[in-house]
């Protein structure tokens, strides 16, 4: 039996994880250690609440008594690092929380690992940490001129995408802290032989996503008749992958990638934000038979500060070498998380009570 560690396992990509894993295999055990901040909720992980192979911890990776508490209480054989504030929005407004938690808090994992896995003769066994990142520490790239309807590239085989080679070129504090964090992982490989990866994903969607993000957030106030907050002119594009694809990458990554070694994990399905809000909103009007939901409830509110204009990853290295690749198009995954939003309207009215209003409030107003 194989036993996983898992930092941040009750946020959105962390839980979905957790389920998927528990499902996949009979023989592990998941230890969720998280500090529940505003987007860690344990109800994500109602259906592994009674599972034998699943404990939580309920602390925080910048405490590293904790931490080393619980490398030793459950040894565990890999370490899978999502823990981090993730929100643009929050990091260009309180950017020394990002640097402390993404920052430090991967300096206290990496530190308590090395620590607890030194066998005595240079080496760590068998263990394996993996540092999960964002494809948002690369930068920015251009928008090809020639885009289909839904914002995907006419001729994607001509145009630039980020690789793992790319020079890394954070624009806000959020990707900063993240790239910081992904060069420390790097470094203790290098300097100690430390037995690391990374993974860098493009935007995740699917169930169980904090409403501050996009596609819940558009999602949630459509259903409620508020307005829908776009950026600028709304023709970012990002390019999309459902959260199980990821899940899926994670677990490939983790076993059987290339210790100190990168990973990109892209959805190949790119499409511009107001392609995707009109998207939501058609099928929510669709599935509901409420006419009043349509674009008229569309605002758009002034960009984003260092907004990036473009996300854009070639996963070819995790396709050649682990033989992974998306299987879900966007077309088919949006439908499955907006149809898993209305069916869990519970857990939608749970997570935007509270401390999440006034922040909904301080960043958009009241409509």
């Amino acid at each position: 039996m194989k036993t996983y560690l898992v930092t941040g396992g009750a946020g959105f990509i962390g839980s979905n994880f957790i389920l998927y894993m528990l499902r996949k295999y009979n023989d592990v055990e998941i230890v969720n250690y998280d500090a529940l901040t505003y987007a860690g909720n344990l109800e994500n992980l109602a259906a592994a609440e009674n599972d034998p192979r699943y404990v939580f911890v309920n602390a925080d990776i910048r405490d590293s008594e904790s931490v080393a508490g619980a490398l030793v209480a459950h040894q565990p054989d890999y370490v899978i690092n999502f823990a981090a504030e993730s929100h643009v929005d929050r990091s260009i407004d309180s950017p020394g929380i990002f640097a402390d938690t993404n920052v430090m808090g991967t300096v206290n994992m990496l530190n308590s690992c090395r620590a607890a896995w030194d066998d005595g003769k240079g080496g760590f066994g068998s263990h394996r940490y993996l540092q999960v990142s964002t494809d948002e520490v690369y930068g920015s790239l251009e928008i090809p001129h020639n885009l289909c309807a839904d914002g995907s590239p006419r001729h994607p085989d001509r145009i630039e995408y980020f690789k793992e080679t790319t020079p890394l070129n954070p624009h806000s504090p959020y990707s900063a802290s993240k790239a910081s964090a992904d060069l420390f992982v790097k470094a203790y490989h290098d300097t100690y032989g430390f037995p690391a990866l990374i993974s860098r994903c493009s935007n995740n969607y699917g169930p169980y996503q904090f409403p501050e993000k996009l596609i819940p957030l558009m999602i949630h106030n459509a259903l409620q008749h508020k307005t829908l907050p776009v950026y600028g002119d709304g023709m970012n594009v990002r390019d999309w992958l459902y959260v199980e694809d990821h899940c899926r990458a994670i677990d490939l990554i983790a076993t059987d990638g290339r210790l100190g070694e990168v990973y990109n994990v892209g959805g190949h399905n790119e499409r511009t934000n107001i392609y995707i809000v009109k998207t939501i909103l058609k099928k929510i009007a669709e599935t509901t038979g409420d006419k009043t939901i349509d674009e008229r409830l569309i605002a758009y509110v002034t960009d984003r500060k260092g907004h990036d204009r473009r996300y854009g990853m070639a996963p070819d290295k995790i396709k050649t070498e682990l033989g992974w690749y998306p299987k879900t198009p966007f077309e088919e995954g949006i439908i499955k998380t907006i149809d898993w939003y209305l069916d869990n309207p519970e857990w939608i009215r749970h997570v935007t009570s509270g401390i999440y209003q006034q922040y909904y409030e301080k960043m958009y107003g009241q409509d």
